[in-house]
């Protein structure tokens, strides 16, 4: 029976997707069975990042009563298995939210890990997945608005009863604006099991419909990622470090201070 992992956000554009996404490649990566369902059927957009867009029986088809949750089920990258909630706003009109718990339940036998990428905030369709969910991963930007919804979703997911596993920062580009880990920590009062930096390769993998831990393994957010991924399936992994290059000033200083 798979253990369900939802991966929810206070906020829209905090990267949920491609954190949950890649966090289902990596884990594959190490050797897991994986699935991943997107959740947020009203913007679907799990299927563009995993580069399956287009497929003809979605999500959407199956809370809509029109087919089986077996034939919404595609292979993806490294063998994980993608449920699409698919981009059709006219499946979306027809789907039952109320069936989710159910086409959840089904998909439990396939797998050893679900991650379930939920919808931004806490509608219907995000309290049903943290309530058949394991555990729940919070995505969060460092910046006050930000922490301020995710503390929304903390709350629901303890009355709901489901354990939190944890927050993931995001898009962390250690300006002097930003909130510090051990701020957010204190905010949250959940631990912050990675953080993942702003990264350019995070577009262009979109751009390209890969992952961005296949297309681009070696990247400073991708490294971040497979941390994570091992820290949650209890599997060991060691970053790659790039070092960065030194320039011309730096070097200049370092011969003149005799690099102190």
């Amino acid at each position: 029976m798979a253990i369900a992992i939802a991966i929810a956000s206070g906020k829209g554009g905090t990267g949920k997707t491609t954190i949950a996404a890649n966090l289902a490649v990596a884990m594959a990566k190490f050797g897991k069975k994986v699935a991943v369902l997107d959740a947020d059927i009203a913007m679907a957009n799990l299927e563009l990042i995993m580069g399956l867009e287009g497929k003809p029986i979605t999500l959407n088809d199956v809370l809509a009563g029109r087919a089986n949750i077996k034939d919404a089920i595609y292979e993806g990258p490294e063998g994980v298995l993608v449920i699409p909630a698919g981009i059709s706003l006219e499946k979306f009109k027809k789907a039952n939210p109320e069936k989710l718990e159910e086409v959840l339940k089904a998909i439990h036998d396939l797998v050893e890990i679900l991650i379930i990428d939920c919808p931004a905030g806490i509608g219907k369709e995000t309290l049903i997945a943290i309530s058949s969910a394991d555990g729940v991963v919070v995505v969060v930007n460092p910046e006050i608005s930000s922490i301020s919804d995710a503390l929304k979703v903390i709350a629901i997911t303890r009355r709901l009863g489901t354990e939190i596993l944890g927050a993931i920062v995001n898009r962390v580009s250690n300006e002097s604006t930003e909130l510090s880990v051990k701020a957010i920590e204190t905010i949250l009062e959940v631990p912050v099991i990675g953080v993942v930096p702003e990264d350019p390769h995070v577009r262009k993998a979109a751009a390209f419909g890969t992952p961005l831990v296949i297309l681009y393994p070696d990247s400073p957010a991708a490294q971040a990622i497979m941390e994570i991924a091992a820290k949650l399936i209890g599997a060991k992994y060691e970053a790659k470090i790039k070092k960065k290059k030194d320039t011309f000033i730096s070097r200049f200083l370092k011969g003149l201070f005799g690099g102190r």
